[in-house]
């Protein structure tokens, strides 16, 4: 734990100082929340830290954000004065931006969606319809709440799946590390061993042939994975054709698929619950929720089964085309377009859907750990195994 100075603003908009003890700034600021305590600055008592440039907005940012506008909202604080009160806060100079600029746009007399509208690659269709109709129903603190509660599972989903290939993708370094380290190294330190040998085994000119390629292309060989990595990084939101390809192609890989058809049903089933409860009609509903989902080929079938929902087709019907519902699933859109209610439907299927990812996740990091060690194992021990065959070839020609 460590002692925090800070300052502030309670609900009746006085300034309020202080000291909290808390494990980072985050937890600070959380703390001061739950004490209706909005702080503008929070620093360390013995003084701040170094800060190496301006981090980017995130999806934890975006969320912090919504949940404090939904805290403001909800004690009676004006739309204006809650995001002048945020603006005000220090230590994410992007994030400060952001929020001042829809201050000075919702001062300009625009509506709140219209300014989040700006920053596309913050706030998506599904937020931002959202807040329009929170506006024009006047239950924004509401659907701030619902906001927040969505980007923070979004949020730990991110998590979850970056969890689940930490491990496997430390254990395939090592392997490529060990593999480079003995082609660079010890393979070379050999070789003087096999010099005058006139023939040598298939295997030993493989391992060394193999040896010298690696020395004179592997640096040939890491600019251009490096070139790739940085391509598709800064293909960013306007992804070209060619990545659109790659992720699709990965998405449909052995025990990635049903990873993604969880993810998408998760997805899918929040937002269309969302736009339901917050009174939107379910054509309206399904298009934006169909735009919440990520993998192109899923969506595309779920914008088909809109374009039939608004022909007239029953939505059952339509939904069932797609992979995110199956049988199971269909009978309980089947029982909720009965009854006239299928806002509790989509979150049953969301909520089971979420145990169902969990468990998917928790089977698929345990069967690809065993499965990498094997592979790097065979790749790694049969080096090992050519290297020894090798000197024994040549102990053998000796004798």
């Amino acid at each position: 734990m460590a002692l925090f100075s800070y300052r502030g603003y309670d609900l009746s908009g006085n300034e309020v100082k202080g000291e909290i003890d808390a494990k980072d700034k985050a937890l600070a600021s959380t703390l001061l929340l739950e004490q209706q305590i909005t702080a503008v600055e929070i620093k360390p008592v013995a003084g701040e830290g170094i800060s190496f440039g301006s981090k980017k907005v995130n999806i934890e940012d975006i969320e912090f954000l919504t949940s404090e506008l939904a805290m403001l909202l909800a004690n009676g604080v004006r739309i204006d004065r809650g995001l002048g009160i945020l603006a005000k806060k220090k230590g994410h100079p992007k994030l400060t931006a952001l929020t001042q600029s829809l201050l000075e746009s919702v001062k300009r007399g625009e509506p709140l969606a219209d300014a989040l509208g700006q920053f596309p690659e913050h706030f998506d269709e599904l937020y931002l319809n959202l807040v329009r109709v929170g506006e024009a129903s006047g239950t924004l603190p509401t659907v701030f709440d619902q906001l927040a509660a969505d980007l923070k599972f979004r949020r730990q989903l991110n998590q979850k799946v970056k969890g689940a290939l930490t491990y496997p993708m430390v254990i395939l370094f090592v392997c490529v590390a060990s593999v480079m380290f003995i082609f660079n190294f010890v393979v070379p330190q050999l070789s003087g061993m096999f010099d005058g040998n006139a023939e040598l085994p298939s295997y030993t000119v493989a391992l060394l042939s193999t040896s010298e390629w690696m020395q004179q292309y592997q640096g040939f060989l890491f600019a251009g994975l490096a070139a790739i990595a940085i391509a598709i990084k800064m293909s960013g939101q306007n992804k070209p054709q060619w990545r659109l390809k790659l992720e699709q192609r990965i998405a449909n890989l052995p025990g990635l698929r049903a990873l993604v058809v969880l993810t998408e049903r998760i997805r899918f089933n929040t937002a269309a619950q969302m736009m339901l409860r917050a009174g939107i009609s379910i054509d309206q509903a399904i298009g934006l929720a169909a735009g919440n989902v990520k993998n192109r080929e899923i969506r595309q079938v779920l914008l088909s089964a809109n374009d039939a929902i608004k022909k007239g087709h029953p939505l059952t019907e339509s939904l069932s085309k797609s992979v995110l519902y199956p049988d199971l699933y269909v009978s309980l859109l089947e029982v909720g377009a009965e009854s006239g209610d299928l806002e509790p439907v989509f979150k049953e299927i969301a909520s089971r859907s979420r145990e169902e990812f969990d468990t998917a996740t928790t089977r698929f990091t345990a069967l690809l750990e065993p499965l990498l060690i094997l592979f790097m194992s065979v790749i790694v021990g049969g080096v090992v195994i050519v290297m020894m065959l090798s000197i024994m070839s040549v102990n053998d020609v000796g004798f």
